[in-house]
């Protein structure tokens, strides 16, 4: 594939690896989680809430208070839809033939009747995003979630879905072939997407980060939870310790 670099080749290799030997960890009995790193996670935690809470929740409400709502959903559309190719590439390595063809018919129609996106005419003819990341692809090659992880600036996640977002990143075919400008269009359009989202779940985030006695806690919770409920839920106890989870929530 033209778009593997030979460092990023390296960084998928190596990420799959850790994953995989994550899955060796041993589960103490009746946990529901796996937390070894809890003293750091706090601390990355408080400064992600300090981050939310100076810049991010100001800026969401901002954002969701100015811009009228076509324009907001038509940001959602551009960044979704430039998400299109990294779901096909996924669901290829998942062997789902059938999903990937459902995207890519999405991702033709919206970049070509929906002007590049900007609309969402493909959800008319009933092709939803179906979404899909390299965590997800991890999990399906028998990768186990690993440690819980709290990412600077991302929030919640596992060892698996920490470096299913980074090789998400790295082999996404649309950050490889968009021009510069369209580049600087899409981050444009991924900040607006991420800030819209923050504002409409605010009536989750907010009481999780700012009004429970323990928002590490219940934002560990909620996330795992989230997380292994779009996977199916674990199918044995060892799924509860292995390399990465996901922090959906405050993505």
């Amino acid at each position: 594939m033209s778009f593997f670099t030979s460092s990023a080749m390296r960084l998928v290799c190596v990420g799959l690896l850790l994953a995989v030997g994550a899955g060796c960890a041993t589960v103490p009995d009746g946990a529901e989680f796996h937390d070894p790193y809890e003293q750091t996670n706090r601390k990355i935690h408080a400064f992600n809430r300090g981050v939310d809470r100076a810049l991010l929740r100001p800026s969401s409400k901002a954002y969701g208070a100015v811009l009228p709502e076509p324009v907001k959903r038509s940001v959602g559309n551009v960044a979704g839809n430039l998400s299109q190719p990294s779901y096909v590439l996924n669901d290829l390595l998942q062997g789902q033939v059938e999903d990937a063809g459902h995207n890519i018919f999405r991702f033709l129609i919206n970049s070509t009747i929906g002007l590049a996106g900007l609309f969402d005419p493909a959800e008319s003819f009933g092709l939803r995003a179906r979404e899909s990341d390299f965590g997800e692809t991890l999990h399906v090659w028998g990768a186990k979630e690993g440690a819980y992880v709290e990412l600077p600036f991302i929030g919640p996640s596992t060892a698996r879905d920490g470096w299913g977002t980074v090789v998400d990143v790295l082999i996404n075919p649309s950050t490889h072939i968009l021009s510069d400008d369209a580049r600087d269009i899409a981050i444009g359009a991924s900040i607006g997407s991420t800030l819209g989202e923050r504002d409409a779940l605010a009536s989750f985030i907010d009481p999780i980060l700012y009004d429970s006695a323990d928002s590490y806690a219940q934002a560990r919770l909620a996330y795992l939870q989230n997380r292994r409920f779009e996977l199916g839920g674990p199918t044995d106890e060892d799924d509860f310790f292995d390399p990465f989870a996901d922090a959906d929530f405050l993505e």
